[in-house]
């Protein structure tokens, strides 16, 4: 059986429709997997190389160092819930690059519920289709926008993260952040 004609570009826009779909899949995968502190999970989805920005530890580099060093961070926190909000992504081949916010959510050491510690901000993303034909992530950027709840377990963590930002006189923008161009 012969593949069908490419009508009008028909396979090239259904790939970058399939692209799309299994980066938002990476992502979600990861982040659940942080919420279970399934470090291994979530390791996966980086690649060998890929490098962490984050304000309040600079930049990490390597796959191994990253999950070390958000393992520690997420220690504290008996629950927690990353939320992926309102991402874009554009796909070139076997890279990507991606957009979205962070709304993350965790019960602190004392164990009030009622009381939550949470920050949000800007991701931004850049991908490369690994050798498997999967997506892994290269480099991810994160800044924080805004922190609420409890001091208590996370205190200087979010005290580290504030004064990271207000240290660059930056009010709700992220160096680097790319904008969402239309497709």
């Amino acid at each position: 059986m012969t593949a069908p004609a490419d009508d009008g570009g028909l396979v090239h826009r259904l790939r970058v429709l399939e692209d799309k779909e299994a980066l938002r899949c990476l992502l979600v995968r990861g982040w659940r997997a942080l919420d279970g502190k399934d470090w291994a999970t979530w390791a996966e989805c980086w690649a060998e190389d890929a490098v962490l920005e984050f304000g309040p530890w600079g930049e990490i580099r390597g796959r191994e160092a990253i999950r070390e060093q958000v393992e520690e961070a997420e220690a504290p926190f008996p629950s927690m819930q990353h939320h992926i909000l309102n991402t874009h992504f554009e796909v070139d081949g076997d890279r990507a690059t991606g957009i979205g916010y962070m709304w993350f959510v965790a019960v602190t050491g004392n164990g009030a519920p009622s009381a939550p510690y949470s920050m949000g901000g800007p991701y931004d993303w850049e991908f490369r289709r690994a050798p498997d034909g999967g997506w892994r992530l290269v480099r991810q950027r994160l800044g924080v926008w805004w922190t609420a709840g409890e001091e208590t377990g996370p205190e200087a963590f979010r005290r580290r993260a504030v004064a990271s930002i207000s240290s660059r006189g930056r009010g709700p923008t992220m160096d680097g952040m790319p904008q969402a161009h239309e497709s």
